[in-house]
């Protein structure tokens, strides 16, 4: 059953689609197909047997309720597509089907496939970024001028202006953007390591297997060592979200609090069906504000949940 209805109050629609079964079974098969072809490369395998495996490794040929099913039983989701890209590349080629998933482990399927998923998700929140300091930047230049009270532990005080507010929030969200890409450098890497981190089963041609997977998968940077034990720079990225977030959230507690009917200096865009009420017509709500209060709380949450 789709999630939409509840997804559409915590995501947008490209991020949605991006962490979607159908975008994560996509990744994984990725992961598959560059380690035959990489392998192939390096001379661990024939290439008809990374060919045959490349041609297997498709979205279309697996039954993703069937691959969530087996992934609760297993544990992960990793050895049941294993199980089942084995016996599509058997189909057409069953002297390939023994080098499907050779020499690695289903650690390094489901964190590649995690930070495939994050290098994508990249762009798409820099975009957003992008967009919103380019908004605060023109809100501050045209309000550098605008007296409003100035407010501590919600008291009056000496005046400000509204243009200053708003430099605020924009230094905020230009540092957390600052932060997010540095972590996202160093958290969506590869992680290759094989049963045990080793890599033995590769013998000599394992240091070289991982570089070739590296260049077929498009990342950019190496990890110092297989990582998949050591989750520090993914806590390091949950961190650099959850600064972010909650410098979106401080932004949203002031226009909330801004559009109070008491105070009414400052709204989210109204219209189109946006913030109102089913049941009182002079309401405007803060719903953006709310939305992002909750993304914020949500963040929090998993970052301690992550520590427990």
């Amino acid at each position: 059953m789709s999630g939409r209805l509840i997804e559409s109050l915590a995501t947008t629609p490209t991020l949605a689609a991006l962490f979607s079964d159908e975008s994560v079974l996509q990744a994984m098969l990725e992961f598959e197909a560059a380690l035959a072809r990489a392998e192939s490369r390096t001379g661990v395998i024939p290439k008809d047997a990374a060919d045959a495996i490349t041609a297997a490794a498709r979205p279309c040929n697996f039954d993703i309720p069937s691959l969530a099913d087996a992934a609760f039983r297993a544990g992960t989701p990793a050895i049941p597509l294993v199980k089942m890209l084995t016996e599509q590349v058997r189909k057409t080629d069953v002297d390939a089907a023994r080098f499907v998933h050779w020499g690695a482990t289903s650690q390094d399927v489901a964190d590649s496939a995690m930070s495939l998923l994050l290098k994508r998700a990249e762009p798409l929140l820099i975009g957003d970024l992008s967009r919103l300091d380019k908004a605060l930047e023109k809100l501050s230049d045209s309000h550098k001028d605008t007296v409003m009270l100035g407010r501590t532990l919600l008291q009056p005080a000496p005046p400000v202006t509204f243009g200053l507010k708003a430099a605020g929030w924009l230094a905020s969200v230009r540092r957390g953007r600052r932060r997010l890409r540095n972590a996202f450098r160093t958290a969506a890497v590869l992680q290759f390591g094989g049963a045990s981190g080793t890599l033995a089963s590769l013998g000599e041609r394992g240091p070289a297997v991982a570089e070739a997977l590296r260049d077929e998968l498009g990342f950019g940077e190496s990890a110092a060592a297989p990582w998949h034990t050591q989750r520090d720079e993914l806590a390091t990225l949950i961190c650099a979200c959850g600064v972010l977030t909650g410098s979106l959230g401080k932004m949203a507690r002031d226009v909330s609090l801004l559009m109070q009917n008491e105070v009414e200096e400052a709204f989210e865009p109204g219209g189109d069906g946006r913030g109102g009420s089913s049941t009182m017509p002079n309401k405007r709500n803060p719903t953006a504000c709310v939305l992002t209060l909750a993304a914020a709380h949500r963040v929090l949450r998993l970052w301690f949940s992550r520590l427990a």
